[in-house]
């Protein structure tokens, strides 16, 4: 159930280093509903409906179904809605043998959390995109209505310009879904992306974006603020592995400027660096810790980087060995 090694080295290393700059008030020792601010918010544009901006995402932590990880992810979507946040990103094809949703519908049921929770889901375009599709979906989450549904798409899901949005507006009109949107995983999609929301105008947008990855910035995090189209970012800390954010700053200290924007970790280092960006309405970045999700909500409160901050914030992190 832990991450892969070297980052969950790092992210201990890190909150450890936190600790020694003398602004631990983030910090898992303290539970985040003690916290004296409040989690950001930020609107949908097609409804002004306000999102916290600190989510969670559950692609790749949960791989089975045992009563030890629906503890886990219990705990941390309390935590979670403890610290002021509400967005749970997940798929019909997320988790071991696809078990995300399930294991959601055993804890709304249990835990009495649905209420507060926006719940965001995907489907597969290849799957057909039928009333029995959404159906399924309501019924492994054991719900009458979603929050928020999107077609799933990227480098295993490739999306084309063409794709129809048709279905899912069908299912916002029967009542069965409130939002509809389209998901990327992959930067060679972001022009097809944009062709979609320019003719179909969908509530949100999914879409990946981090420190490392900044090409979203270009075109179509500008092109979402101009049609009005919420934006969820997947992948903020960049992946897995060597592909991680935490693996390039492993054994390095949170620059002492972090402070004058409140990251007093790498993690809100990097999503502070996110949500300095006006075009981003929440980030999902995934785990299985409680002490990673009360970390990661602390990059929604307090101050955010100015344009100035954020330009050497992608300097300092491109010029790292």
């Amino acid at each position: 159930m832990d991450w892969p090694e070297t980052r969950k080295r790092t992210r201990r290393e890190t909150l450890a280093l936190a600790g020694g700059l003398g602004i631990a008030p983030f910090l898992s020792a303290i539970p985040a509903a003690a916290q004296p601010m409040a989690i950001a918010t930020r609107p949908i544009p097609s409804s002004g409906e306000h999102l916290p901006v600190i989510g969670l995402g559950t692609d790749q932590d949960w791989r089975s179904d045992t009563p030890e990880y629906r503890a886990a992810l219990s705990a941390i979507l309390r935590t979670l809605i403890a610290g002021g946040g509400s967005v749970v990103d997940t798929a019909s094809n997320y988790g071991g043998y696809f078990l995300a949703e399930p294991m959601l519908g055993e804890i709304f049921a249990e835990s009495g959390l649905r209420p507060r929770i926006f719940i965001s889901t995907k489907v597969e375009e290849h799957y057909w995109l039928s009333l029995s599709t959404v159906q399924a979906s309501l019924r492994r989450l054991g719900l009458s209505k979603i929050d928020l549904i999107q077609i799933h798409s990227g480098s295993y899901s490739p999306v084309s310009a063409g794709q129809s949005l048709a279905p899912l507006r069908d299912w916002k009109e029967r009542g069965l879904v409130r939002y509809i949107g389209i998901t990327t995983d992959s930067d060679r999609y972001f022009d097809d992306i944009e062709a979609i929301m320019r003719r179909w105008k969908p509530d949100f947008i999914e879409l990946n974006y981090s420190l490392r990855d900044r090409e979203a910035e270009k075109r179509l995090l500008p092109a979402a603020a101009e049609l009005g189209v919420a934006t969820l970012i997947d992948l903020p800390f960049g992946g897995h592995g060597s592909h991680s954010l935490f693996y390039k700053v492993q054994g390095k200290p949170v620059p002492d400027w972090a402070r004058d924007f409140d990251a007093a970790t790498w993690a809100q280092f990097f999503l502070k660096y996110l949500l300095g960006n006006g075009a981003v309405t929440a980030v999902i970045p995934g785990t299985n810790k409680v002490e990673h999700m009360e970390d990661n909500l602390g990059a929604g409160r307090g101050r955010l980087p100015d344009v100035a901050q954020r330009q050497r914030m992608a300097q300092f992190f491109t010029e790292l060995p």
